[in-house]
């Protein structure tokens, strides 16, 4: 039986989680960019939100292994 409880729950915690990390990193784009406009503060946290450098820097420790799945 599944408990749909925990994963509303845990989908709520995920979606205020992420919430406070998108106002955080707009805070530190207006504080690196003070003579930024809105829209432009808003292009940056786009560029920010969709960047696809791989892998992030500091999320992993080597090089990057790609295994294949097995059923």
């Amino acid at each position: 039986m599944v408990n749909t409880d925990k994963y509303s729950s845990n989908a709520a915690t995920t979606a205020d989680l992420m919430e406070g990390g998108i106002a955080l990193m707009r805070q530190n784009i207006r504080r690196r960019n003070p003579v930024a406009s809105e829209a432009q503060i808003d292009a940056l946290l786009v560029a920010w939100l969709h960047r696809t450098d791989d892998p992030f820097p500091g999320d992993t420790a080597g090089q990057v292994r790609v295994r294949e799945w097995v059923p």
